[in-house]
C-alpha cells in the first residue's frame, strides 16, 4: 500500500467512525482543495452517496469562482446542500470594512453555530490539517466543543490506538471531528493528481500569481506563482518556504487571532 492509499484508509475509517457514533452529522465544505478532497474521500467511503448534508458557510464576500464551483457540483454529486448564511449581520452592515475578528466571527462562526442548532448536528466534519497553521496542530481527531461552541484548546483528550473521545460531557454540545489532520498541502496536491479530483480555478496560476489558500475575495490575495497545472504545484510546494496561508489577511492569521477565533468555535 502506497502513502496516499494509506492517508485515504485512515481518513475513510474517521469518516465511517464518526457517522457510526453520530449519525446526526454533516460535513463542513468551504469548497477549498481540503474540503473539496474530504468530501472526494467521504463519497468513496459512503458508496457514491452521503448520508449526511453537506454545509457551506456564505459570507456573501466568497469569489464568484467558488459558487459556480459549489452549484456545479452540488449537482452532479447529488449532495444536501445546506447554506449556513448570518444575513441579520450582513443585512447590519457587518463585512470586509469591520475588524476581522469581529467580520470573521459574525459571518463564520456565528453563521455556523446557528446552522449547527438548527439542524441539531452533533458533530461535523472538517478538512483541516495539522501542517497549515500552528494553532491547528493542536487539534484531535474528535474534538469535543461546549455548550456556546467554545474549544478548550487546552484540555484536548488523549488519542492513542486509534481510540477517540465520542460521549459529550455535562458541558458539551457538539464534536468537531477531523479525517485529514495527518495530511499535508503536498499529500492534498498529489491525491488531486492521483484522483483527478476537480478544484477550482483560482488554484491555478494566471499573470504570474495564483492562490494557494482560498475563502472570503477580500482577505485572500494571490501568490507569486507560475504552476499553472497541478504537476506545476506539485513541483512548486516541493521546494517553496512560503507559508500557505501567506496570501490571507495577515492580522487575522496571527497566531493570537486564529487561536482567539478558533476558540469560539471558528474552524
Amino acid at each position: 500500500m502506497n502513502h496516499l492509499s494509506e492517508l485515504e484508509n485512515r481518513t475513510i475509517y474517521i469518516l465511517r467512525e464518526a457517522y457510526h457514533r453520530f449519525k446526526n452529522i454533516a460535513l463542513l465544505w468551504s469548497i477549498g482543495k481540503d474540503s473539496t478532497t474530504l468530501l472526494w474521500i467521504a463519497r468513496k467511503a459512503f458508496f457514491g452517496r452521503l448520508p449526511f448534508p453537506v454545509m457551506h458557510i456564505d459570507t456573501s464576500y466568497k469569489f464568484k469562482e467558488i459558487y459556480a464551483f459549489r452549484d456545479r457540483y452540488a449537482v452532479e454529486w447529488g449532495l444536501d446542500l445546506v447554506i449556513a448564511r448570518n444575513d441579520k449581520a450582513i443585512a447590519e452592515g457587518m463585512g470586509p470594512k469591520k475588524e476581522k475578528l469581529e467580520c470573521c466571527n459574525a459571518l463564520k462562526t456565528e453563521a455556523l453555530k446557528m446552522k449547527i442548532n438548527e439542524l441539531g448536528l452533533k458533530a461535523l466534519l472538517l478538512a483541516i490539517r495539522r501542517d497549515e497553521h500552528g494553532i491547528r496542530a493542536k487539534e484531535r481527531y474528535f474534538s469535543p466543543r461546549a455548550s456556546d461552541f467554545t474549544w478548550n484548546y487546552r484540555h484536548q483528550p488523549a488519542e492513542l490506538w486509534d481510540l477517540y473521545k465520542s460521549r459529550l460531557g455535562a458541558e458539551e454540545e457538539h464534536f468537531r471531528v477531523h479525517p485529514m489532520l495527518h495530511w499535508t498541502e503536498l499529500d492534498i496536491w498529489r491525491y488531486i493528481e492521483k484522483e483527478k479530483v476537480p478544484v477550482v480555478s483560482l488554484y491555478f496560476a494566471r499573470g504570474g500569481k495564483r492562490y494557494r489558500s482560498i475563502g472570503c475575495e477580500t482577505c485572500c490575495m494571490p501568490v507569486a506563482s507560475g504552476a499553472n497545472t497541478i504537476q506545476k504545484i506539485i513541483k512548486e510546494l516541493e521546494t517553496t518556504k512560503v507559508a500557505e496561508r501567506s496570501g490571507r489577511a495577515q492580522d487575522k492569521e496571527s497566531a493570537y487571532t486564529m487561536q482567539k477565533l478558533r476558540s469560539l468555535g471558528y474552524m
